[in-house]
């Protein structure tokens, strides 16, 4: 794999037939795939389809794979699960990973952008779901990154809380303009915050659409509904699947 920098990388992500098995399974075949600076990509697909892989190999997390992969070097990643050291408080959790001596400045000035500056000192076990996953988002803003890798950060949240966060990454995304990968099972949350939108299919993207809707969406919206049809019939939920 090779994996380019930021200074001479153009995009933020560019894939040319990536492959990754594990044993006799192939997950990703000869998968190709380009992220534009700024661009906020949805990726859909079943369980199992390979998409939490693609994302983990975006992010430098397993190199077990052939093909050309070019990603730039200041990425970062927020996961399902919020993974906070229990044992630092929350502003050292933001830092963690960074060089040099732990920076709190930056940590608050991160917590305060995600409204979480009131819970700076505290300890990340008194923290509710949503404001873990919050400090995780800090976390990976703190690092400044060209590429945001989302791994279905909002499933585990109950559904007021899932909207409110929904809501504060696409208030991010507009502020601060970096590339962002989201997976997601959610049809319309995918249709809501992104400007295009994947469908995985046999290890490949099979279905490639730029959502071109005024923001903010509305999600009764024709065109809205409209698009959100044609996903599940991609997906196979819907009337007249794609085969």
């Amino acid at each position: 794999m090779a994996t380019g920098v930021s200074g001479s990388v153009v995009k933020p992500a560019a894939v040319r037939g990536l492959t990754r098995s594990f044993g006799d399974r192939t997950v990703l075949d000869e998968l190709d795939l380009d992220i534009e600076p700024g661009q906020f990509v949805a990726l859909l697909g079943p369980s199992g389809c390979g998409k939490s892989t693609l994302l983990r190999i975006l992010a430098d997390l397993d190199q077990e794979v052939s093909g050309d992969v070019r990603v730039a070097e200041r990425r970062a990643v927020a996961f399902q699960t919020p993974r906070l050291m229990p044992w630092k408080r929350v502003w050292r959790n933001v830092v963690l990973g960074l060089p040099g001596r732990p920076d709190k400045e930056r940590a608050v000035a991160a917590l305060e952008e995600v409204g979480l500056g009131h819970r700076v000192e505290v300890w990340p076990k008194v923290l509710s779901g949503g404001e873990a996953q919050r400090a995780s988002l800090a976390r990976a803003l703190v690092r400044e990154p060209d590429l945001l890798l989302l791994d279905e950060p909002f499933s585990a949240l109950d559904a007021l809380t899932r909207i409110r966060a929904q809501r504060l990454v696409g208030e991010l995304w507009r502020r601060h303009r970096c590339a962002i990968l989201l997976v997601t099972h959610d049809v319309e949350e995918a249709l809501l915050l992104a400007d295009r939108v994947l469908v995985m299919r046999d290890g490949r993207i099979g279905y490639d659409q730029e959502v071109d809707l005024d923001r903010p969406r509305d999600v009764t919206d024709p065109a809205f509904v409209a698009l959100r049809a044609e996903l599940l019939s991609w997906l196979g939920v819907g009337e007249g699947s794609a085969e």
